[in-house]
């Protein structure tokens, strides 16, 4: 007796999936909306028009996420036109606090600071910043430093405020609409006012995170020549680069395929340990 054996192999092709975001209500484009692919570490940002390019295939998951929406899920497939659902706020008691800014203290900044400059690629992230009691008398956040290297001027970038939730992980945000705004050229520690936010350091802690935009303003191409199979490739760059100090910690965040990642080593024991990681060089000034 023969038998005929029928192998059959499938073949994932992956294409430039393109579309655009919209608000469901008004119809306005929705710019800098986060995008990315589901568990992947594959991401863009939305432009300023809304469009957007990613590359994956047709069957994978696309996560959408913008401060001020609800998220949004859907098959690549059906991402030509995105309708993202403005989320409704519970307003708190707002209590108006006289601020004198008398006192200022810088915090988190690292006893033996040595910069190194990674492209970070699409992913977010997150330094903590513990509450002490000595903060008690300098509670407000007045300014945000960010330290980055760009080879251009004006990169444009998110930086997130994040309570942090019962697992210990990046919560809420904290601000309602989206804080974008942009870095100089070159090696610079760049300095934000953030006095307008009102925002006060939790007792239980807080994230800051930094989000570099995918976005066709942030980018540079530069080409290179392989002499040895006289073939040329374009290396893409996104700005800025983020600089990173390389510290002892017991965890480091990092958002990316839709979702919040928690780095960790282990002991022999099986119980955290700390290790050296790269952190984002990030720093807040606290006021009265």
């Amino acid at each position: 007796m023969k038998y005929l054996l029928f192998i059959f192999t499938t073949f994932t092709i992956s294409a430039q999936i393109k579309g655009v975001v919209k608000d469901s209500l008004t119809g306005k484009a929705i710019s800098y909306v986060n995008i990315w692919v589901q568990n992947e570490n594959i991401g863009v940002s939305s432009e300023e028009n809304g469009e957007f390019t990613i590359n994956t295939t047709k069957t994978k998951n696309l996560i959408f996420s913008a401060l001020g929406y609800e998220k949004k899920t859907i098959k690549a497939a059906d991402a030509a036109i995105v309708n993202l659902k403005p989320t409704s706020y519970k307003l708190d008691e707002v209590v108006i606090s006289k601020r004198f800014e008398t006192k200022i203290i810088e915090i988190g900044k690292t006893k033996t600071a040595i910069y190194q400059a990674f492209d970070n690629g699409p992913r977010i992230d997150a330094k903590y910043f513990p509450y002490y009691p000595k903060y008690k008398s300098t509670r407000y956040l007045k300014q945000v430093a960010i330290e980055t290297d760009s080879k251009i001027d004006n990169a444009t970038i998110k930086i997130h405020f994040y309570n942090v939730d019962s697992n210990g992980y990046p919560g809420e945000e904290l601000l309602t609409k989206d804080f974008i705004t942009t870095v100089k050229k070159g090696v610079n520690k760049n300095l934000y006012t953030i006095s307008d936010f009102n925002l006060r350091m939790p007792k239980t802690g807080l994230f800051v995170g930094f989000e570099k935009l995918i976005i066709e303003k942030n980018k540079t191409e530069e080409t290179r020549t392989n002499f040895n199979n006289n073939t040329t490739s374009v290396k893409k760059t996104y700005h800025p680069l983020m600089l990173y100090n390389f510290v002892e910690r017991d965890f480091i965040f990092s958002f990316s395929g839709g979702k919040w990642n928690k780095e960790i080593q282990l002991g022999t024991d099986n119980l955290p340990i700390k290790k050296m990681v790269n952190e984002p060089a990030i720093n807040l000034i606290l006021t009265n």
